[in-house]
């Protein structure tokens, strides 16, 4: 295989997979902030959906899955993945717009963190969940920035998460390349499609929030999609996952500059409680695995 210094070249650029994945973090979260600051115009679920539309037709134009000779099995797998994407993407929007993005990312990422230590056999490992658990604690210390729905609403997104991780190596198993995530993005925005016309009603049908949903889509889905694959062909997984764990920053960043939000001493403290866990695991063997973008 390939060492992670090496680097795809397209058109003779020399591009190292290290950036891709960064960049790809980066245009997950602001998308996140570019859509939270629409949030005064159109409902977070309205938005989340139009995401979900644009990356779901850009996939099937790109995997073109095979539907005929599927089981039962197969379906239900997909289906439970596409449950849990939805819900992943529309609680970690909801709780986006109660809380600040650096904040719900943090307490999102618990899920995948305590899904990979649980399945570690090794005692040490639960110096991370500790340390994870520390730094939520600490959250609560600027009670002003947080609401009871908000944080509810991150710890739902990152159940959903730890499902999606479950659920994303069944999928993989059953269905080739891209076909099962495709499939699984055409239920999550089926799924949301009633709670979207009730919320978002006629704005659907205005072409300026429909370009605002098509740009949201390609920042938090289609870049973050594309800069992964062409990464993880040189990456190894440790050091994919190691990146991962800096989406609580990234989110926290992209908070800041787009939307001005700005985090207390003890709220980046406990970011980077929860970050190094994360690292932490991801080192030991544990690894993080990688989310659909939120």
């Amino acid at each position: 295989m390939t060492s992670p210094e090496s680097s795809v070249r397209p058109r003779g650029v020399v591009v190292s997979p290290i950036w891709l994945v960064l960049v790809g973090i980066l245009s997950v979260q602001l998308g996140a902030g570019f859509a939270k600051s629409l949030f005064d115009e159109i409902s977070p679920t309205a938005i989340v959906w139009l995401r979900l539309v644009t990356s779901s037709v850009i996939l099937w134009l790109l995997a073109r899955p095979t539907l005929r000779g599927r089981s039962r099995e197969d379906w239900q797998v997909v289906l439970g993945f596409g449950l849990s994407l939805g819900v992943m993407n529309w609680a970690i929007y909801q709780s986006f717009s109660r809380i600040p993005l650096g904040i719900a990312v943090t307490i999102e990422f618990v899920g995948p963190l305590t899904l990979a230590v649980v399945g570690s056999r090794r005692a040490r490992d639960l110096v991370w969940v500790v340390l994870a658990a520390v730094g939520v604690l600490l959250l609560g210390f600027e009670r002003a920035d947080l609401s009871v729905a908000g944080v509810l609403y991150a710890l739902l997104a990152g159940v959903a998460w730890g499902s999606y991780i479950l659920l994303s190596a069944s999928t993989g198993r059953r269905w080739p390349g891209f076909d099962g995530l495709t499939l699984a993005s055409v239920v999550a925005t089926a799924l949301l499609l009633p709670f979207a016309l009730h919320s978002g009603g006629s704005d659907l049908a205005d072409p300026r929030i429909l370009l605002i949903g098509a740009a949201v889509g390609l920042l938090s889905s289609v870049i973050p999609y594309t800069c992964e694959l062409v990464a993880l062909r040189t990456l190894r997984p440790a050091v994919f996952g190691i990146l991962m764990s800096l989406e609580p920053a990234a989110a926290a960043l992209a908070g800041l500059v787009v939307l001005h939000e700005l985090l207390s001493p003890i709220q980046l403290v406990a970011m980077a409680c929860v970050v190094a866990a994360s690292i932490g695991a991801t080192r030991s063997g544990s690894a993080v695995p990688a989310p659909v973008p939120d």
